[in-house]
């Protein structure tokens, strides 16, 4: 028989703490991990995503990790497509997934559907890239700010990726995305129920301390040359999603000559802190979710209670 029940999406902001908290359900539970981390999808990207270990990964399943080159894409409606197929071939196994990671609008698309937006144009991406090699992202910018003011207004004018979603989006259909992203999302099929236990901080400036401290453990372990090898590929650049990952964009500019280590390690530390407020605001906007603090040294024994409980009464 499958395992039924509500399904456990553990939350929060980068350094809360979620990797240890599944590593107590795994003593307690034959669980199965679900990645929600659109950076450790990619390979050759480990020590700066805080990637579990080959030994970590042999202890507990994880899935939705290694899955892509550097150079391709993986599109939110691939996750939820892949993490729905998941939940219910690891249900089958009688084991429990469990959801576990920041990337806040890959939950949001589990959550509420998607907006049924048309899939991507590689011609069109590559005109688009053509046009901005001429005249650079932030004439780009201005060009979707004639035609879709409204999502120009929310992007920063190199913010290559998502200007050239929009521009595609626009020439494709000739409707604006905001007009798109306006309309009601498509219903997921599944019948899954979503609880969110969320690992919170009760003081920011604690985290933003381990937020620093686990950026210099990475450094120390080698995150530069994680980055250099990426670097010395040939066929990566800067504007693509898995370099724009956070701290890997830092160090890579650092190589391509825009600053020193140091700068790059600063702003890769003020870059992850930025990253950790947003996720908060998407946790803070979501009143169903489940709070532990994640400063509290009893987190992981909090999230196996809370599983527990979660079993008898869901």
């Amino acid at each position: 028989m499958p395992v039924k029940g509500p399904i456990l999406c553990l939350a929060g902001p980068t350094a809360a703490g979620k990797s240890a908290a599944t590593k107590a359900l795994a003593a307690h539970w034959p669980i199965e991990v679900i990645s929600v981390d659109s950076a450790a999808i990619y390979r050759g990207m480990d020590i700066g995503t805080a990637k579990p270990s080959a030994a970590e990964q042999a202890a507990i399943p994880h899935h939705l990790l290694d899955i892509r080159d550097p150079a391709e894409a993986y599109s939110v409606a691939e996750f939820v497509k892949d993490a729905t197929a998941l939940i219910d071939q690891i249900q089958q196994r009688q084991h429990h997934p469990i959801l576990c990671g920041g990337t806040m609008m890959y939950y949001n698309a589990l959550f509420k559907g998607l907006s049924p937006l048309p899939p991507a144009d590689p011609a069109l991406r590559a005109t688009l890239d053509q046009q901005a090699a001429q005249i650079g992202w932030p004439a780009m910018h201005q060009k979707l700010a004639q035609q879709d003011p409204v999502t120009a207004k929310r992007l920063a004018p190199n913010d290559s990726q998502r200007i050239q979603r929009a521009l595609e989006v626009l020439m494709a259909t000739g409707k604006p995305l905001s007009a798109w992203l306006a309309e009601t999302p498509q219903a997921m099929s599944s019948s899954h129920q979503f609880i969110t236990l969320s690992l919170e901080p009760s003081v920011r400036a604690e985290l933003h301390r381990r937020i620093e401290k686990r950026f210099h453990q990475m450094m120390a372990a080698g995150f530069l040359s994680e980055v250099q090898q990426l670097y010395d590929r040939g066929d990566l650049h800067v504007n693509l999603p898995a370099i724009r990952c956070v701290g890997y964009r830092q160090l890579w500019e650092h190589l391509d000559g825009a600053y020193d280590e140091k700068t790059a390690v600063e702003r890769g530390i003020i870059a992850t802190r930025q990253l950790a407020k947003r996720q908060l605001t998407w946790l803070r906007g979501n009143p169903q979710r489940h709070i532990i603090d994640c400063l509290h040294t009893s987190v992981p024994n909090q999230v196996v209670n809370f599983y527990g409980t979660l079993l008898k009464t869901g």
